[in-house]
């Protein structure tokens, strides 16, 4: 394989870059040349592309966001975007690809491999919610974000008696909110994976009170949402003062951590030299610190459990 693509597509997430660098000198080294896609399947129907070199990735695995930049594309949903971009590969003579991205952005590798287009998919998100990997790219990072802002967030909570409601990112899945609500020592956490009984977390809350708490700190993943409602019905039923916080978009930002550099690093060089055997149709992903790879359908099929241990522990020590 001598021209390969690559794209980061979906929600954009600390480390991308690192992956991008990683994928792109690994490739130079081997002789390859390198197509860089900006704007996911988008940039790819629409020629938004440039040649990469060594000095194209300078400077870059310390940054947020992606040098790629990222875009949804409806177009590439229908099977008529597909073969629009099977052409605009071989036009463009890209003989494999790399996607970084979530599952969505698996789903058109997958087809595009169909076509025989080779694709390696890469986890690029900071919900953690891939089946197919332990860790994605941006997690870590973004659950250090988060950390730091609530550890913030205590300190006016601490002086004003008050109760701080925090929803964090995640989509669907609880990973971030009961991560952080254990490394926060919140008094509570909500996650989509948990039913939960807010008139027994406000009981609890009563009795943390009698035994001297005066802070509290509840975490909320935004798969349950309407935290402005339930600090309401808090403060109601308490009289503690009670206000929410919605992390947003922040979360997705900052310069990754050790760990996501590392992550994308590995896994953007095990990307390449799949490709280089000409194996294509497979996502990256780690298990135990050990990389492997799986036919990007197997993955997309795959179910990821839920810590109920940590949940548990959560429950045990937030008195």
């Amino acid at each position: 394989m001598k021209r390969i693509g690559i794209l980061t597509s979906g929600g954009d997430a600390p480390g991308m870059n690192a992956a991008i660098r990683a994928v792109t000198r690994t490739a130079l080294y081997k002789g390859m040349e390198v197509v860089g896609i900006r704007r996911g399947y988008n940039g790819l129907l629409h020629g938004d592309t440039f040649e990469m070199n060594a000095r194209s990735v300078s400077s870059i695995i310390q940054r947020g966001g992606t040098l790629l930049y990222t875009a949804r594309c409806p177009e590439f949903k229908e099977e008529a975007g597909v073969l629009k971009g099977v052409e605009a590969c071989h036009e463009l003579g890209i003989e494999g690809l790399v996607v970084v991205g979530g599952d969505g952005s698996y789903r058109g590798a997958g087809d595009l491999s169909r076509h025989g287009i080779a694709c390696v998919g890469l986890p690029g998100t900071i919900d953690n919610d891939i089946s197919s990997t332990d860790f994605t790219i941006g997690y870590d990072t973004a659950m250090n974000t988060v950390m730091e802002l609530v550890d913030k967030l205590r300190d006016t909570s601490h002086s004003h008696d008050r109760c701080s409601v925090v929803e964090v990112m995640g989509r669907g899945a609880g990973y971030i909110a009961v991560n952080t609500a254990l490394a926060c020592g919140a008094v509570e956490v909500l996650c989509p994976e948990k039913p939960y009984d807010l008139n027994a977390i406000i009981e609890k809350m009563q009795a943390s009170r009698k035994l001297g708490k005066q802070n509290f700190i509840i975490v909320v993943a935004e798969g349950i949402g309407h935290s402005q409602e339930i600090a309401k019905e808090i403060e109601e039923k308490t009289g503690i003062e009670s206000r929410a916080t919605i992390l947003g978009h922040v979360q997705r930002g900052g310069s990754p951590t050790v760990r996501d550099r590392v992550l994308a690093s590995r896994m953007g060089n095990y990307a390449v030299n799949l490709l280089e055997q000409g194996i294509g149709n497979r996502v990256v992903g780690v298990r135990g610190d050990k990389l492997v790879d799986y036919d990007i359908q197997e993955a997309l099929q795959m179910k990821k459990p839920f810590d109920d241990d940590l949940y548990d522990l959560t429950q045990v020590i937030s008195i």
